[in-house]
């Protein structure tokens, strides 16, 4: 998994490409704690993400109650179909929002 950083005004977003898995996920943890304290708008761009597993989704999830408990906005965007669907199975597309 790679990520790249774009601060804008009024948000971050990270683009990431490639799983977000057992293996990858500690480091994307790591890596959207940091995120999520400069900003009020984090924004993940799921263009290049090409399977989820239980280990990234619990991470989406601590991100997204962080964001709720600190009232900030958590975004997840350009998502494929496969990773959808995962969304959709485990409930994940009515926790979090997907545009």
């Amino acid at each position: 998994m790679e990520c790249e950083i774009l601060k804008e005004q009024e948000s971050i977003t990270l683009k990431i490409v490639g799983r977000i898995d057992t293996i990858t996920s500690p480091n994307l943890e790591k890596q959207l704690n940091e995120l999520v304290e400069q900003t009020n708008k984090l924004v993940l761009n799921f263009e290049k993400v090409d399977y989820i597993s239980s280990a990234g989704l619990r991470v989406l999830l601590m991100i997204q109650k962080k964001c709720n408990q600190d009232k900030k906005e958590f975004v997840i965007s350009n998502v494929n179909e496969t990773v959808m669907d995962v969304f959709e199975m485990t409930g994940f597309s009515n926790i979090l929002k997907i545009e």
